[in-house]
């Protein structure tokens, strides 16, 4: 069971990173100050989110579900656990 979780969760890191480049990728078709924006300075990601919603929902999706991938494995890695840790 840990190692399909651990799957789990490495397959979150994965589409957590294909949509972090994936939005960086969005950000500089917008323009180059939008992506070294992205790139360089808290909340502009944020920013361009919420400014350019059709071009940036489909990577923001995919990093929110690799996010939750990793807290499912993670909460239920833990559930496994004996004793007072689980």
């Amino acid at each position: 069971m840990h190692a399909l979780l651990t799957l789990v969760a490495l397959a979150g890191v994965f589409a957590l990173v294909v949509g972090g480049l994936w939005m960086l990728v969005r950000a500089f078709s917008e323009g180059v100050l939008w992506g070294l924006g992205c790139v360089f300075l808290p909340f502009v990601s944020l920013f361009f989110l919420i400014l350019h919603w059709r071009q940036a929902k489909d990577p923001f999706f995919l990093q929110l579900m690799g996010l939750g991938a990793i807290f499912a494995a993670a909460i239920l890695d833990r559930a496994a656990l004996p004793g007072f840790l689980g």
